[in-house]
Order: structure tokens, then sequence, then C-alpha cells
């Protein structure tokens, strides 16, 4: 039973992410062809992923859990494309840029998720 909520809750987040991503990137673009110096469709899914996680750490139900923090949140949030994005900056010569992204990534995350667990009390 829990293979298929994490299977469900992945169908939804996946291309949640995919579109979420897609949105930042035009938003912050505003149909120009520069490219943002920072990967902010990331950085929006992993902070909001962040912050469910820690909303649902509140939360009792291991039916929810699985469906929404293992399955959603799993498939929404993604360190994977986090560190080839930041190996991608640092390689091309954007350290400072680098570093900022990790920063802001980690730290921001951190405070969403503490923020949504004091919110879930």
């Amino acid at each position: 039973m829990n293979v298929l909520l994490v299977t469900l809750g992945a169908a939804v987040g996946a291309p949640l992410r995919f579109l979420v991503d897609k949105h930042m990137v035009a938003r912050l673009l505003l149909g120009t062809r520069i490219q943002s110096p920072l990967p902010w469709g990331t950085f929006t899914v992993n902070i909001l992923g962040s912050l469910l996680l820690g909303l649902l750490t509140g939360v009792g139900n291991q039916t929810i859990a699985v469906l929404a923090g293992v399955g959603f949140c799993g498939a929404f949030t993604t360190y994977s494309t986090f560190a080839a994005e930041t190996t991608a900056l640092a390689a091309s010569g954007r350290r400072g840029l680098a570093v900022l992204n990790v920063v802001l990534n980690l730290g921001a995350g951190l405070l969403a998720a503490v923020l949504g667990a004091w919110l879930s009390k």
C-alpha cells in the first residue's frame, strides 16, 4: 500500500515541479531571452517542499506522511538538480553565484522547514 501512496504522490509532485520551474523562469525573465543568474525555479520548489515537510511533522497520520511527504515532496523537490545547477555555476567560473545558491537553498530550506514545523504545532 505504501508503494502505491508514494507513486500517487510522486505522480503529482514531479509534473508540478516541472510547471513551477517553468513558471518561475517565465515570470522572472518576463519573456526576455536573458538567462537568470540563479536557478530560481529549483530554489522555489525546494523551499516550498521544505515548508510542506515541516508542516507534515505535526501530522500523525502515516498515510498522509507517506503520500505527501515521501511521494509528493520526494518528487516535487530536487536535490540532484540543485547540485547539478550549482556545479554548473561553479564550472562556468561563477563560483560566487554557486556559493550564493548553496547558502540560499540550504538556509531558506531549513528556515522553511522550521517554520512549517512551528506552524503545525
